[in-house]
């Protein structure tokens, strides 16, 4: 975990006001830990806890993390820095057919990615759920041994139909009235493989006529056969989320589990649970509590799992990382930084409801963060040659070549300066031309005046033209007294100022200028089908002349190319020598109505 610590901002959110209170109320005050998680037995053997809290990130590896999740990531783990406590990542791997090793990968990797670990002293706290499974078993055997829970061999439509509906009570299950000895004989021939996939599942016994449905017996166990990425063909039988969920949160010790609201009608059961195995002698007090917050809601995405699986399947998009998708993984190649989340999820904000957060919001952090970190460099998007007609020669006919010196930052004076080559012909914007000039434009016009940023004025004397009418090259002359930082400089005032780079030290490059995957604020809203939001330029390759310092860039090193926005050198396809830059946020919103 970061070792940083920051000030605890006073009642900052409904969920740092419940860990006060419970500190000073010292609820967790002669909490044990044995070093590792355990049933009651092994936390007994140890001493008092020296985390005052211990909270959990709790992926299922079935995906890729998306932008949703650094909220939870940023609020677990930046709980347990704030309160002297340990956050510990936990894969929730209890549902084999979907899970695999890459997405654990990818899932440790964004954690660390934005700045949090799992090492703390002399512990790891890296823990899979499959490496309870044979506790939950235990759990799900004690909870028959003491008469709730019960092997019920109803089809699912049956179970469905008896479960009934939120103003009728559920029905009984025939099954229900097996003895101990019964449902315990027949658990562990569920466990042996001695019947067929859904052909029976435990079932807690709580209440069939509870007006929270989520009490009318709920699934803890059902029989799967599938080969699990941890445990391989060991088990036939797997946990159900919400039974394995809080056994994992208490063999860890975990003392605020923390969710998003749609859990909230399965806190009772949490409870329960808990309740009844700490009863058993299973688990050890003090149990954790659940407490729920709202859950990003974005723009102009989709954060729906099976939604971003379709996504990459059927090709929308090239991959989990693409830039333009929501993933901690895209949004890394795009060129969003850690501390752009962080002013995010600050700024945001946590409760308890559910609202839209604009994506603009998330675009105008990233923006704040970039305009103080990146160093600023030149970029020609569009080029168009500019040649200055009485720019001197060499004694071998030979353009001239000038130091122009430009702010590598300019809120940060002390990163200096760095030379940019002025030459007789240059690279300009396509668009800092107009022949004939709309009203307001001041760029270069035929015998209008503009400042090369860093150069001289020039005046423009005309241009050249194809066949087709298109301009090919811009000419103009130098005022050889006006080079900026120079006693002239001011002689000439201009109202125009454009960008360059020198033909003879353009670096040529491959820019991908990256915007919303989707043209819609909610995608699929109603019964359209989301991909038809699917916004078709959402992506554009140029080619693209740059200033030749850009050519020793990084992958992942950002830069704000003037004029034109925030870029990064591509994570992926960028190699030494040759970057691929892609463009992370323009400079403004250009999606404001």
């Amino acid at each position: 975990m970061s070792s940083e610590k920051t000030p605890i901002p006073a009642g900052s959110n409904f969920i740092r006001a419940i860990i006060e209170k419970d500190l000073s109320q010292n609820k967790y005050a002669t909490k044990k830990w044995a070093g590792s998680p355990g049933d009651a037995a092994h936390q007994d053997t140890g001493v008092v806890d020296v985390a005052k809290i211990r909270t959990r990130f709790p992926p299922e590896p079935n995906g890729y993390l998306h932008i949703g999740h650094a909220k939870s990531i940023f609020l677990n783990f930046g709980l347990a820095r704030d309160f002297d406590g340990i956050c510990h990542l936990r894969f929730d791997d209890t549902n084999p057919e979907k899970e695999s090793q890459e997405y654990v990968d990818s899932i440790s990797d964004a954690v660390k990615w934005l700045g949090f670990g799992w090492d703390n002293t002399s512990e790891t706290n890296l823990y899979f759920a499959s490496n309870y499974f044979d506790l939950m078993y235990r759990a799900a055997e004690s909870l028959i041994e003491t008469g709730h829970a019960y092997v019920d061999e109803q089809s699912a439509d049956e179970m469905r139909i008896n479960r009934g509906t939120l103003t009728e009570a559920g029905k009984d299950s025939p099954y229900r009235s097996r003895s101990v000895a019964d449902n315990l004989a027949r658990f562990r021939e569920m466990r042996d493989g001695k019947h067929a996939d859904g052909s029976m599942v435990l079932r807690a016994k709580i209440d069939m006529a509870s007006p929270n449905i989520n009490m009318r017996d709920p699934a803890i166990y059902r029989v799967r056969r599938a080969h699990h990425h941890n445990t391989g063909d060991q088990w036939c039988i797997y946990p159900m989320y919400t039974f394995a969920h809080p056994i994992e949160d208490a063999l860890e010790r975990i003392t605020h589990s923390i969710c998003t609201l749609e859990f909230e009608d399965q806190r009772p059961f949490y409870d329960w649970l808990l309740e009844r195995l700490a009863e058993a002698g299973l688990l050890a007090h003090p149990l954790p509590k659940q407490y729920e917050f709202a859950r990003l809601n974005l723009t102009y995405v989709v954060l729906s799992k099976r939604k971003l699986i379709q996504l990459v399947e059927e090709k929308h998009v090239s991959g989990w990382d693409d830039p333009r998708l929501p993933t901690l993984a895209g949004a890394r190649r795009r060129g969003y930084t850690p501390a752009g989340f962080k002013l995010f999820t600050d700024r945001i904000g946590v409760s308890k409801a559910d609202s839209w957060i604009e994506y603009s919001i998330l675009e105008d952090c990233m923006r704040e963060v970039l305009n103080t970190d990146a160093e600023r460099r030149i970029a020609v998007l569009d080029p168009i040659k500019l040649v200055i007609d009485n720019y001197p020669l060499d004694s071998d006919g030979k353009s001239q070549s000038e130091d122009c010196f430009a702010p590598n930052h300019p809120l940060k004076p002390e990163l200096g300066k760095r030379t940019v080559q002025l030459t007789k012909e240059l690279w300009i914007e396509r668009e800092d031309f107009m022949e004939t000039p709309s009203k307001g434009f001041f760029r270069l016009t035929p015998g209008g005046m503009v400042r090369l940023r860093y150069g001289y004025v020039v005046k423009c004397t005309g241009c050249e033209k194809d066949a087709d009418g298109n301009v090919t090259v811009v000419h103009c002359e130098y005022l050889p007294d006006t080079k900026s930082g120079t006693p002239g400089s001011d002689s000439v005032k201009v109202k125009g100022n454009i960008h360059w780079v020198s033909v003879a030290h353009a670096y040529e490059a491959e820019v991908r200028l990256y915007d919303r995957l989707f043209k819609e604020a909610h995608p699929g809203e109603g019964d359209r089908d989301f991909l038809a939001d699917i916004n078709q330029d959402s992506v554009k390759v140029i080619k693209t002349q740059l200033e030749l310092s850009l050519k020793d860039a990084k992958a992942e090193e950002s830069f704000q190319f003037e004029r034109h926005g925030y870029f990064v050198a591509d994570k992926k396809d960028s190699v030494a020598g040759k970057p691929v830059f892609n463009r992370t946020v323009t400079l403004r919103d250009a999606w404001q109505k």
